[in-house]
C-alpha cells in the first residue's frame, strides 16, 4: 500500500499502528484517504478526471498567455500542482491549477522588471512563484490560516471584479487583431477605440465566433465542455482554411516531451519587488482556494484544515516553479466541474494529471494552428464569471458603506493597476478591522426578569431591570491596547449619565482572556477617576491570566484587591459570600 510505503519512507516505526499513521496523515493527508479508498468510486473519479482534463487543457494554454509565458507552461503546471495537492491537500474536490487571477498577478509583477528576453521573464516568474510557495509554507507552519478572515468580502469581490475588467480589456486586442496599448485599463481601452479601424476582420470573426460558442454552450448545454469544444473547432477551422495566411495569429509550435526540472533562482536585489508581489499573490490564491474548498467541504460533510491547505498550496507552487509552470490556485469553476462530474476524491485530479502527461508527451503538435483570438475568448469567458454585478448590488442593499469600499477597490484596479488595487483592498480591509476593534462600544446590562441570575443588554431587552446605584458594563469585544481607550470613554459617558445616585461600576471581563499592559493602565486610570467621584470599580469574571497582569501593574493594590469577584451577582453585592 502507498500509505505503508510513505510511513516507511518517513522512517516511522511500524509499532504504534494507527496512531503513527494518523500522525503522518496530519502532514501527508493521502496517507489517510488512500487506504480508505473504495473501488466503487473509481469509475466516477475516472470520468471526472477526463472531464477535468477537457476543461483544464484549453484553460491552461490560455492562462499561460495571460501570464506572459509560453503555452507549454500551462500544461507543465498540471503535472506538478494536480499531483502535489492530491498528496498534501485536505479537500476531496478542490482542483489546484493555474487561475486567471494568479496569472495576471504574475504578469503584473514580472513586467515591473522589464526582462530583456523570454528566458529572463520565465526565470523571474519561476522565482516569484517559488517565493510565493515558500511564504505559503512558512504561514502554514506558523498556523496563519486565519489571515484571509481579515479581508472583507465586499473588498475582495471588488478586487476580483476589477481584475476581471483588467483581464478582459487586455485580451480585446487579440480578439480584434490589434496591438495592445500601454498603461492602465482606461488607457488600453482608449487605445483600442482609437485603433478600431485597423482591426483584422478575419481575426475578429474568429474571436467573436469563439465567444458566441462559449457563452451559448454555457447557457444552453452547460454539461458540454465548451472550452474543449472551442479549442477543437478553432484548431480545425484554422488548419482547414489556413487562417495564419489571412493575418490570424496562431500559437505555433509547442515543444513535446517532459519539462526540464530547473531550480528557481532568487536574487537578493529582486526581493524588494518580489516579496510584496508574492504576498499579494499568496493572499489572492488562498482567499479563493480556501473559500472554494470550504464550500464543497460543507456540502459533502467533511472538514478543511486551513493551515495544511497553506502548506499544500505552497508545495504545489514550488513544484510548479521547478517545471517553469504557472502559479497554482483553487478555482471555483474548475472545482465545480470536478464535483459536478461526480468526483469522489483527489483521485480525479490524479487521472487528469495522467492525461495531461500524455498530452505533453504526444499531443502538443495538435495545438500548432490554434488561433490566439480563440485563447483570448477562452480567457474572457473564464473571467466573466468573476464579474458578479448581482453580488455587488446585494452589498449595496445590505450595507452601502461596504459596497462603496468594494467599489473603491475595483476602481483602484482599473485606474491604478492590479497590484496597487490589491494594496488598496488590503489596506482598506485592515483599516476596517482596526476601526471596528478600536471602537467596540460597551453594553449596559440589567437583570433578566425571568432569570434573575442572568444579565442582559438593556438596549436589546428594555424590560430588563437596572440595578439601582450600580452600573453594569460589558465591553462588546475583548479588551486590548487598541480599544482600551474607547472602552474607557464609553464607561465615562455612561457614568456621567447616571448622576449622583451611582455608587459602583461593575465591569464584566468575561470576554477578556488576557489583559495587556496598556489596557491595565487604562483600567487603573478609570479606577482612580471613579474614586474621585466616590464610585467603586468592581471587576467580574476575571480570568487567571488577566488577574496576574492586573496585580503586576498595580491595578489590584491594597485599594483594589477586594474588588475582584467571580460573577456579576457577587460584584453587585460587593462580597463573595452569600
Amino acid at each position: 500500500m502507498l500509505a505503508d510505503w510513505l510511513v516507511a519512507a518517513l522512517g516511522i516505526p511500524a509499532a504504534g499502528g494507527a496512531s503513527m499513521r494518523g500522525a503522518v496523515a496530519r502532514w501527508v493527508p493521502i496517507v489517510g484517504w488512500l487506504p480508505a479508498y473504495r473501488r466503487g468510486w473509481l469509475g466516477a473519479d475516472v470520468i471526472a478526471g477526463f472531464t477535468l482534463w477537457g476543461l483544464l487543457i484549453p484553460e491552461m494554454i490560455a492562462y499561460a498567455s495571460l501570464a506572459g509565458l509560453p503555452p507549454q507552461a500551462g500544461l507543465y503546471t498540471l503535472l506538478a500542482t494536480l499531483v502535489i495537492y492530491a498528496v498534501f491537500g485536505t479537500s476531496k474536490h478542490l482542483v489546484v491549477a493555474g487561475t486567471s487571477a494568479s496569472a495576471v498577478l504574475v504578469f503584473s509583477a514580472i513586467t515591473e522588471f522589464k526582462p530583456k528576453d523570454a528566458a529572463s521573464y520565465a526565470a523571474h516568474a519561476a522565482g516569484l512563484i517559488a517565493l510565493t510557495g515558500i511564504l505559503f509554507i512558512v504561514a502554514g507552519l506558523l498556523r496563519l490560516g486565519f489571515i484571509t478572515e481579515f479581508l472583507s468580502r465586499p473588498v475582495m469581490e471588488g478586487f476580483v471584479f476589477g481584475l476581471a475588467i483588467f483581464v478582459s480589456v487586455s485580451q480585446l486586442p487579440k480578439i480584434l487583431g490589434l496591438e495592445k496599448g500601454e498603461g492602465n485599463t482606461l488607457s488600453q481601452l482608449g487605445h483600442l477605440i482609437v485603433n478600431l479601424g485597423n482591426a483584422s476582420i478575419t481575426t475578429a470573426v474568429v474571436g467573436a465566433a469563439a465567444l458566441l460558442v462559449l457563452f451559448g454552450l454555457e447557457r444552453l448545454a452547460p454539461r458540454i465542455p465548451g472550452g474543449l469544444m472551442v479549442l477543437v473547432l478553432g484548431i480545425t477551422v484554422s488548419a482547414l482554411f489556413n487562417l495564419s495566411s489571412h493575418g490570424v495569429a496562431i500559437v505555433g509550435d509547442i515543444p513535446s516531451g517532459l519539462p526540464s526540472v530547473q531550480r528557481p533562482r532568487l536574487h537578493l536585489d529582486d526581493l524588494w519587488v518580489l516579496i510584496p508581489s508574492a504576498l499579494g499573490l499568496m493572499l489572492v490564491i488562498f482567499s479563493e482556494a480556501l473559500g472554494v474548498a470550504k464550500t464543497f467541504a460543507d456540502k459533502h460533510g467533511y472538514r478543511i484544515d486551513s493551515n495544511q491547505e497553506m502548506i499544500a498550496l505552497g508545495l504545489a507552487n514550488i513544484g510548479s516553479s521547478f517545471v517553469r509552470g504557472l502559479a497554482g490556485g483553487g478555482s471555483l469553476s474548475q472545482t465545480a466541474v470536478n464535483e459536478g462530474a461526480g468526483a469522489r476524491s483527489q483521485a480525479s485530479p490524479l487521472f487528469a494529471a495522467l492525461l495531461s502527461l500524455i498530452t505533453v508527451i504526444a499531443l502538443t503538435p495538435l495545438f500548432h494552428d490554434l488561433p490566439e483570438s480563440v485563447l483570448a475568448a477562452l480567457i474572457i469567458h473564464g473571467v466573466s464569471r468573476l464579474m458578479k454585478i448581482g453580488v455587488l448590488l446585494g452589498f449595496f442593499r445590505l450595507h452601502p458603506s461596504e459596497f462603496w469600499l468594494g467599489l473603491a477597490t475595483l476602481a483602484g484596479v482599473v485606474v491604478l493597476g492590479v497590484l496597487p488595487g490589491l494594496v488598496i483592498g488590503v489596506v482598506v480591509s485592515i483599516v476596517l478591522v482596526l476601526a471596528r476593534l478600536s471602537r467596540p462600544g460597551v453594553s449596559i446590562l440589567g437583570q433578566d426578569r425571568d432569570v434573575p441570575s442572568a444579565y442582559v443588554s438593556l438596549a436589546r431587552h428594555p424590560d430588563a431591570r437596572p440595578i439601582p446605584g450600580v452600573l453594569i458594563v460589558q465591553p462588546k469585544a475583548p479588551l486590548f491596547y487598541a480599544n482600551a481607550q474607547g472602552v474607557q470613554d464609553g464607561i465615562d459617558e455612561a457614568v456621567s449619565s447616571m448622576g449622583d445616585t451611582l455608587h459602583a461600576v461593575v465591569l464584566d471581563l468575561d470576554a477578556t482572556d488576557e489583559l495587556d499592559i496598556t489596557s491595565a493602565v487604562h483600567l487603573l486610570k478609570l479606577r482612580n477617576e471613579l474614586e474621585k467621584r466616590g464610585v467603586e470599580l468592581r471587576l467580574a469574571h476575571v480570568h487567571t491570566p488577566t488577574l496576574r497582569i492586573a496585580k503586576l501593574t498595580g491595578l489590584l493594590d491594597e485599594r483594589g484587591a477586594e474588588h475582584v469577584f467571580p460573577n456579576i451577582d457577587a460584584a453587585i453585592r460587593g462580597r463573595v459570600d452569600m
